[in-house]
């Protein structure tokens, strides 16, 4: 840990405590020797004193280059950004997409059939809006925070910087590089339902010009779920150096595995979560495993050139394995008193290259400056994507559900995974490349503006090879971005925000292609957004946000001839968010988040989804607390409360999932300079609760009351 910093003044001199890392010690610098005909006394030289104490969380971060692609101070960024910093997701313990959630405003998570992160974005969900340093990472799998320094959640499309996608906002998590630093640190953490997890960060300065971090992680964890567990392994090394004064290489690999049970919870029973204990497993989970592999190479280059004018390189390769299989619950029978058991398994294979090169460089016409960014992405996504029915053969060829007891819901007959007439067996080559443009303009110390334009060359060559059928389309998406920000005063930022993005029929998993849809346009989302963000103090930064996102050319069923697919304007949604981050004091810590939304459906979907209905997955209320108070220089306690609004698990709006608050708390000990204890208490009420859904009847319910202790040891 390091020493906190204090400053002592004496009438003969002064004596400078400095905050040192921890293991070394502050020195006093002696007074320079009285000039002649001044005085005839002299500072005099004092042993170095050294006040043990822990660091001060932070919770705030003023500077993104996530939504810009340029080092932006948070509140000249026209648009709504969360960033939850390494102290956040150590204090709160977040370990998923989703604890990280919790305390975003105007984002929520859906259940994504207990294999996937699926975050809800303004009233839309998505599994292929998340990113990895600035680079799509779009493979449905659980992602893990053992290699992150911090999470930026941007809300509202910004396709002018992201490209495709981006509906409804994104998830960019930040890497933890060899950044030339002394890191280490070993974390250990025990807690309910066997949890034992343990991290390692190491890195190290190797010479002036080069270093090395290597971040690692194994975790083997029960569940308050009736046998569900998730163990998992990641490593991350990485290497810097400098290549002269001017130029910077970076380079990384990953190899991360997730195995887990697909647990896709209850069901639901005359419009409400069925009433059952939130242990129950309703299918099987030994026949419900979920995998994922990734292995990821990342590589950046900065290079400044002389006159204001840098270039950035970067590229990812990655190689994804993904496969679910889930025996899973289905509707319950009109009485109560069984329930309908499925089954079938997935598998996907994709192989990602992405490359990004950004110009960036400042300018004057006049008494206006410019930031320009200029950039190319090119990409190329190759997938296999391989899907079997389960059949319950041994009550016929093609039986594909049984009805089991509620009471007694898991699943024991022999079942057969095979393809059905429908199931996938397709293969995918997706490529793209991207010109895009943006100007960061100060037309006076008040006045700023953030306009660019970027065109997306997108081509899918689809392979149905079930029906030998080979699908091509290419799309040529405009993503237009404009911003304007007035600054009354430095610490104040007013700001309206125009964008729009794409999502091609390929979809967001690149699966999606059709004869019926081929010929469609891309789906549209515009989203208008007014909002303030005010420095309130160096500390402390509060930040609000008016929106309004339309969805349309969303497919629908043609009503006369099923057959074919029309396009619609499909949905919008609308809401305020309000967000609060850092320190109120010295020793109080603050994150706090709300919002309000509402949305509707526009046009009639589907036989069930009809003009009028309520957004699934969007609650009206919703909103979330952390407080951290420092209660001497060794000893700290945190309360956090979270609430979310009723919701409709799916846009059929026929199941409803009940509003709920859960309380949190936190304790914290810094037994020495070396060693910090917490202990993280979750539900500390017990309170019953769902925390997300899938559908009407794959519902998740919340963890009861837990306990986790943590340890971490700088070394």
């Amino acid at each position: 840990m390091h020493c906190s910093t204090h400053r002592l003044q004496a009438l003969t001199g002064a004596i400078a405590i400095s905050a040192a890392v921890a293991g070394t010690s502050a020195v006093a610098a002696p007074m320079p020797e009285a000039e002649a005909g001044t005085s005839r006394y002299s500072a005099t030289a004092l042993d170095a004193i050294e006040v043990s104490a822990a660091p001060l969380p932070q919770y705030q971060s003023k500077r993104s280059r996530t939504a810009t692609r340029t080092d932006t101070p948070v509140r000249d960024v026209p648009q709504s950004i969360s960033v939850i910093t390494a102290d956040a997701l150590r204090d709160q313990n977040m370990l998923s997409v989703a604890d990280v959630l919790r305390y975003v405003p105007g984002v929520g998570i859906a259940q994504g059939e207990g294999n996937r992160d699926t975050p809800v974005f303004r009233g839309n969900s998505s599994t292929s809006d998340l990113y990895i340093d600035g680079i799509r990472d779009d493979v449905q799998y659980f992602r893990d925070f053992y290699n992150i320094a911090q999470v930026e959640v941007l809300r509202g499309p910004n396709a002018m910087i992201f490209g495709r996608g981006g509906s409804g906002g994104v998830l960019n998590r930040v890497s933890k590089m060899a950044d030339g630093d002394r890191h280490r640190e070993l974390s250990l953490s025990l807690g309910s339902w066997s949890r034992a997890r343990g991290t390692l960060d190491i890195g190290e300065p190797l010479s002036d010009q080069g270093a090395f971090r290597v971040t690692a992680m194994y975790e083997n964890s029960s569940s308050y779920r009736d046998d569900v567990g998730v163990e998992r392994h990641g490593i991350n090394p990485g290497l810097s150096w400098q290549l002269g004064d001017s130029t910077t290489v970076v380079i990384g690999y990953e190899h991360f595995r997730d195995e887990r049970i697909a647990d896709r919870g209850i069901p639901s029973f005359r419009g409400r979560p069925l009433a059952t204990d939130n242990s129950t497993f309703f299918g099987d989970p030994e026949r419900s495993p979920t995998w994922a592999e990734v292995a990821a190479f990342g590589a950046t280059l900065d290079h400044e050139f002389a006159s204001g004018l840098s270039l950035r390189n970067r590229l990812r390769a990655a190689d994804y394995d993904k496969f679910y299989q889930n025996v899973y619950p289905g509707a319950v029978s009109a009485d109560g008193s069984t329930v309908s058991i499925s089954a079938y398994s997935n598998a996907t294979e994709r192989r990602n290259l992405f490359n990004q090169t950004d110009l960036i460089w400042t300018a004057r016409t006049g008494a206006i400056s410019h930031q320009f960014l200029a950039g190319l992405e090119l990409g190329r996504q190759s997938s296999d994507n391989f899907r079997q029915t389960g059949y319950f053969s041994s009550l016929g060829a093609n039986v594909s559900s049984v009805q089991v007891p509620v009471l007694a819901p898991r699943a024991t007959l022999p079942i057969e995974f095979r393809q059905s007439a429908s199931d996938a067996d397709n293969h995918g080559v997706a490529t793209m490349a991207a010109l895009y443009l943006q100007d960061q303009i100060e037309l006076s110390p008040n006045w700023l503006a953030v306009v660019g334009l970027r065109l997306d060359h997108f081509e899918m060559d689809f392979d149905n090879q079930r029906s030998n059928i080979n699908i091509r389309t290419t799309d040529k998406l405009w993503s237009p971005r404009a911003g304007l920000i007035y600054k009354p005063k430095e610490s104040v930022s007013i700001y309206g925000n125009y964008s729009l993005a794409h999502v091609p029929r390929a979809g967001e998993q690149l699966s999606s292609l059709t004869p019926s849809n081929q010929s469609l346009q891309p789906e549209k989302f515009v989203n208008y957004e007014l909002g303030a963000k005010w420095d309130v103090s160096d500390r402390l930064s509060a930040t609000a946000a008016l929106f309004r996102l339309d969805r349309s050319r969303v497919s629908a069923p043609d009503p006369s001839d099923p057959a074919r697919s029309i396009l619609v304007d499909g949905q919008y949604s609308e809401g305020l968010e309000l967000e609060l981050v850092g320190r109120l004091s010295d020793d109080w810590s603050l994150q706090a988040a709300y919002a309000w939304q509402r949305g509707e459906i526009t046009a009639d979907l589907s036989a069930t989804v009809l003009d009028g209905a309520e957004l699934a997955q969007l609650p009206k209320h919703s909103g979330a607390i952390w407080n951290r108070y420092d209660l001497s220089e060794r000893w700290s306690l945190a309360v956090g409360m979270i609430h979310r609004g009723s919701i409709y698990a799916t846009l059929d709006n026929r199941v409803e999932l009940p509003a709920f608050t859960r309380f949190d708390a936190a304790l914290y000990f810094a037994a020495s300079d070396q060693l910090q204890l917490q202990l993280n208490i979750e539900n500390i009420t017990d309170k019953t609760y769902f925390a997300s859904a899938h559908n009407n009847n794959n519902i998740t319910p919340g963890s009861p009351l837990a306990a986790f202790v943590s340890a971490h040891w700088m070394f």
